[in-house]
């Protein structure tokens, strides 16, 4: 407890890496998105797993918080549902070409706050690039069937709908990737998602 205690109240290094005011942060986050940011819970120190330093601390939600998003996703799924698939599919051809945009920057914070070498983070954040790409393909290919009626003069459609609201849980080894996978998807078919980041690699999730 002693040591926890004594990296928390350590001197934040977020100012030694340039790279990280690309995310327009200063080293003290909020660390919960419910339509702007808020923070009211618990305090949670980022570390470069190399040194051991802290990098930034980030304040989480607290259970009321949490319920927000949850309120905030119950009163918005119907519109989004009802948005035509491929205008959700261009949703996220934006994302997928802000992930191009900050890939080195995102690909050396994985690299700082997670421990992966610096060529494997730049394939993990490449890897939420291609899903968004694949996901805009798919907003215009989410066809169902018309299938024969035993009822004369009619035919059966087959049409797919979203499962509503969808909460997406990630490890820390995959910080990026696994959250564009479930995400990009998620979108185009018409859900609304909450994303709990692992803690170890806050930051990368809120840069995220």
């Amino acid at each position: 407890i002693p040591g926890i205690v004594a990296l928390a109240m350590s001197a934040l290094t977020f100012d030694k890496y340039p790279f990280l005011a690309e995310g327009g942060g200063g080293g003290e986050e909020g660390g919960c998105y419910n339509g702007s940011w808020f923070s009211n819970g618990p305090v949670i120190t980022s570390v470069n797993p190399t040194t051991n330093e802290p990098i930034a601390r980030i304040t989480g939600a607290s259970g009321e918080g949490g319920g927000g998003c949850i309120k905030g996703m119950e009163e918005g799924r119907g519109g989004w549902e009802a948005v035509p698939a491929p205008k959700r599919g261009e949703i996220v051809r934006q994302l997928g070409e802000a992930f191009r945009k900050y890939k080195e920057p995102l690909a050396k914070l994985v690299s700082l706050e997670m421990g992966k070498i610096y060529a494997e983070a730049l394939g993990e954040v490449q890897e939420a690039v291609d899903i968004c790409d694949y996901a805009v393909g798919l907003s215009r290919m989410l066809a169902g069937q018309v299938l024969p009626s035993e009822r004369p003069e009619h035919a059966m459609l087959e049409c797919w709908h979203p499962l509503g609201m969808i909460g997406i849980i990630t490890a820390f080894n995959f910080p990026v990737a696994v959250f564009a996978w479930n995400a990009a998807i998620s979108l185009v078919c018409g859900n609304v998602s909450i994303w709990k980041g692992a803690s170890s690699t806050a930051l990368i999730t809120v840069a995220v």
